[in-house]
């Protein structure tokens, strides 16, 4: 099982497909699929379960992932430290939820690139929870998230502190409690976003019920809807503040323990000598 190996493995793992794998490795198609099977005969197990021209990863094969993802980054840190490099470079992927991403990131990321240009930077939005699992098994090498983060594999700094407002409509009373909003619709990304979570946590601490709930998959929509009237949704208030929406949309203040979040910079704690990830965890404390 050598390293080659592995990141074949790894990278049929994440894109689930041996195509896609063999695009983003450039390599022909039949030497990933050669250089899998070999894997899979060697280790005695089957790594992946054939569904058509879909691999769905095994149990054993889940386990190896994060092996796999252990022993890259730690070849890669090894040769780094050998070579002596300082000088950032490479790829750097970087994971963020998307309003973090929207409000916060563009001029840092234009910055980051003007001052590291061989630094390949790859950005990923999601949910904190979907990011810190992409964190712990090696597939982003950091990520912007809520607080608070419970892994002790996981290395953090906080880099900013936000604001939650809830967001009506323009023409809507205001809101002091969950009770005024008790009928309207919650538009909230998918499960396992912290910013969510505050939100049904301020409906359940007042013992208030929630009417219903819509998921989103981006902040623009959950903002048009809201703008239109259809519900309520909890988001920072720098949003707001940059995409000039006053007219439209009406933001409420609400508690303390509610509305301050801290957004923090996580990386595995066992990845000790990154340049990329150092630098660019410089510049946002800038």
């Amino acid at each position: 099982m050598d390293l080659s190996a592995l990141r074949i493995f790894k990278a049929v793992a994440e894109e689930g497909s041996v195509t896609q794998a063999a695009l983003r490795l450039h390599r022909v198609q039949s030497n990933v699929s050669a250089r899998l099977t070999q894997l899979e005969e060697s280790l005695g197990v089957a790594l992946f379960h054939r569904a058509g021209r879909r691999l769905l990863i095994s149990a054993e094969g889940e386990r190896l992932l994060d092996y796999a993802g252990r022993l890259l980054a730690l070849a890669g840190e090894a040769e780094a430290s050998v070579r002596g490099e300082q000088t950032p470079s490479g790829v750097l992927r970087i994971g963020a939820m998307e309003t973090t991403a929207a409000a916060r990131l563009p001029r840092l990321l234009a910055a980051f690139h003007r001052d590291h240009p061989q630094v390949e930077l790859q950005l990923e939005t999601g949910p904190t929870d979907e990011l810190l699992q992409a964190v712990l098994q090696h597939r982003l090498d950091l990520a912007l998230v809520a607080a608070p983060v419970g892994h002790a594999e996981l290395a953090q700094q906080e880099v900013f502190d936000e604001e939650l407002v809830l967001l009506t409509d323009a023409g809507h009373a205001p809101v002091a409690t969950p009770r005024d909003v008790a009928k309207r619709t919650l538009l909230v990304f998918r499960a396992g976003c912290a910013y969510r979570r505050r939100l049904e946590a301020w409906f359940a601490e007042a013992d208030v019920g929630i009417a219903r709930v819509c998921e989103f998959g981006t902040f623009e929509a959950i903002l048009g809807c809201v703008a239109a009237g259809m519900g309520v949704a909890l988001m920072p208030r720098e949003v707001l503040r940059q995409r000039g929406l006053a007219d439209s949309i009406a933001c409420h203040t609400l508690p303390a323990r509610t509305a301050r979040v801290k957004t923090v910079l996580v990386w595995r704690a066992d990845v000790l000598r990154q340049p990329a990830r150092q630098a660019f965890a410089a510049s946002l404390l800038a």
